[in-house]
């Protein structure tokens, strides 16, 4: 049975003109939970409690333009660099310097997007489902994207 501290929730962080939603759940050292794309905070439900117990607070946010956070116009608006200011931003908001960071897919590129340019908040790594950018920037360069496959295989005869 979850105790209090375990239980979830909910907020909004007002970081610079974004307003991202999370969930919360515990007390102790910050874990934050980057979801993929085309999902949110609610992907992460299975193990949000599970960490809570195990003595982590836990932050699970919608990142820009998903679910209840703000969604801007433009692809510009969702930059990596931007993606990974809000998030830094947000565990400034939060209350603390650092922390364990969790990426799946899209998140997982957000996250080492952080711990590349802003390792001071990065206290651990996790990345799930995400290649490491300069791998991924090399894949691109000498094979067709995978949109582009689906394309192919999908077009008609």
């Amino acid at each position: 049975m979850p105790d209090e501290h375990s239980e979830l929730r909910e907020g909004y962080a007002e970081i610079g003109d974004q307003r991202l939603h999370y969930v919360e759940a515990g007390e102790g050292p910050l874990v934050v939970l980057l979801h993929g794309f085309p999902e949110f905070w609610y992907g992460w439900r299975l193990q949000i409690q599970p960490l809570a117990a195990a003595g982590f607070r836990v932050v699970a946010p919608d990142t820009r333009g998903y679910n209840l956070s703000s969604k801007r116009k433009g692809v510009k608006a969702y930059d990596v660099g931007l993606l990974a200011a809000d998030i830094q931003d947000l565990i400034h908001e939060r209350g603390a310097e650092t922390a364990l960071l969790v990426g799946h897919d899209w998140g997982g590129s957000i996250a080492w997007e952080i711990a590349m340019n802003h390792p001071e908040v990065v206290e651990r790594l996790a990345i799930l489902n995400a290649a490491h950018p300069r791998k991924l920037s090399e894949g691109l360069k000498t094979q067709p994207a995978p949109e582009v496959l689906v394309l192919l295989l999908l077009r008609p005869p």
